[in-house]
């Protein structure tokens, strides 16, 4: 519990309609996508970067734990004020300050709603390419924080690709700014690269630059049906090893199809064992061509049959298929565990073998779908929690699932970070000096250890 005289300097600070103790409120912001719950001891609402500087600086002074937040929506806890402490919400900082037709460029504050961008730069005719699945509700510092993809990086890269620079408020209540307005810049290391996925534990974000790009012209949407899941995801490799880079290439398994055709009722055919969801951009010519060289690509490798829109709606029918699976696994089993592992697109198919043989190892079902384009699958591992002894093998089949990417030469998390979930892996793929650079890097720009402790990797004893 914080003493009254610092709760009284965080009201001076941001006024007290703007800090908030009671335990109603605290509930509020002690949870996440997780399943995971932690009580915060005060909930701060800072609306200026002089604020969220004084009340670092404040922190910093007292030794008490800071937690930044925006929208709450991430998938491993690294918003959550583990150990108690104070949440510092950002979304009272929510201004789009401007949008550069002239240099491509926008300056946005981290409060921003992600789709809400988007849809301001597109009504200029730019574009914004990074989609997180979270994008109505999730705020454009969270997505920096976490370095967030989306099914557009396949072609376009990951939020961290078009971040140009950054204001940030350090952990000792230094504000600095990194990188620019600029496409070159090489004076100094790279501190925007490095603050991008940093889950806040490095420094709170005040102010955001973006690259922008002009929007596509046009767009073509397919969705294929596979007979099995090999030659969907060869189908991947295939069609990218042919040099056509589409926009999306979604891919769901058959336990995936089910669950959504069992919550919808979609009419997708049963022998369908895998889908691929594949859109292209750009001129309209162009995309003609390329989806039908798709098609011609993937025909030999057990199509059983290929959907194309024929204008936005179908588009949007068939987008449907993938943007109703999470809702629908969450339907079927909520404690479900929801892994994101990466490897070379390459490897595909091979990750999906090795996780069939540890489902049938451990005899808990696993459903895989995710951007296949860029290697990434979100492994759901389908527990039930009032099973005893499924909760432990579920975390076992988890360790295996890592471990079968760092196999490939893959990562254990693609888009979710490491957070509280990841810990007890974390091991697996950071260690000796390696980890030990990282943690060099936490102690020098937060020498107390008070923004979001315990997270990223676990805190020296």
């Amino acid at each position: 519990m914080l003493e009254s005289r610092i709760l009284d300097q965080l009201k001076t600070i941001v006024g007290s309609e703007n800090v908030a103790t009671e335990r109603q409120d605290l509930l509020c912001y002690g949870y996440d996508a997780t399943q995971m719950e932690f009580l915060p001891d005060a909930v701060v609402h800072p609306g200026s970067v002089d604020e969220i500087s004084q009340i670092l600086n404040l922190a910093n002074a007292e030794n008490i734990h800071v937690f930044p937040r925006g929208a709450g929506s991430g998938f491993t806890g690294g918003a959550l004020p583990k150990g108690g402490g104070i949440v510092l919400v950002v979304t009272r900082l929510n201004r789009i300050l401007r949008i550069d037709t002239e240099n491509l460029i926008a300056e946005v504050e981290p409060g921003v709603v992600t789709e809400q961008f988007q849809m301001e730069v597109e009504k200029l005719g730019l574009f914004y390419p990074p989609d997180p699945a979270s994008l109505k509700f999730s705020t454009l510092g969270g997505n920096v924080a976490e370095n967030a993809g989306g099914p557009r990086c396949v072609k376009y890269g990951v939020t961290r690709d078009f971040v140009m620079g950054l204001e940030v408020v350090l952990p000792t209540g230094d504000i600095i700014r990194t990188g620019g307005e600029t496409y070159k810049g090489v004076v100094g290391y790279d501190l925007t690269r490095l603050l991008c996925g940093s889950e806040g534990t490095l420094g709170i974000i005040t102010k955001i630059i973006f690259k922008l790009l002009p929007l596509p012209e046009a767009k073509k949407t397919m969705l294929t049906i596979f007979d099995s899941i090999d030659g969907a995801a060869r189908a991947v490799s295939t069609i990218i090893g042919n040099k056509i880079i589409p926009t999306t290439l979604e891919f769901m398994d058959h336990a995936t199809l089910q669950c959504v055709e069992k919550r919808f009722n979609l009419g997708i055919p049963e022998i369908g064992r895998a889908v691929l969801i594949i859109e292209v951009d750009g001129d309209r010519e162009l995309i003609e061509t390329q989806a039908a060289r798709i098609q011609e690509l993937v025909r030999p490798l057990g199509l059983v049959e290929c959907k194309v829109a024929k204008d936005a709606a179908e588009s949007e029918a068939l987008w449907k298929v993938r943007r109703l699976v999470s809702p629908s696994l969450r339907d079927v089993n909520p404690d479900k565990f929801n892994e994101d592992i990466v490897v070379p697109r390459s490897k595909v198919p091979d990750v999906i073998r090795r996780i069939e043989k540890i489902q049938q190892r451990y005899d808990i079902p696993i459903v895989n779908f995710g951007h296949a384009g860029d290697g990434n699958i979100h492994v759901n591992v389908m527990i039930d929690k009032t099973v005893p002894g499924m909760e432990e093998k579920a975390h076992q089949a988890i360790g295996e699932v890592f471990q079968a990417a760092l196999d490939l030469n893959g990562t254990m998390s693609g888009e979710h970070g490491v957070g509280l979930a990841k810990q007890p892996y974390i091991h697996l793929e950071l260690k000796g000096a390696q980890l030990a650079a990282m943690q060099a890097i936490k102690k020098a720009l937060d020498p107390k250890n008070i923004l979001n402790p315990g997270k990223m990797f676990p805190v020296k004893s």
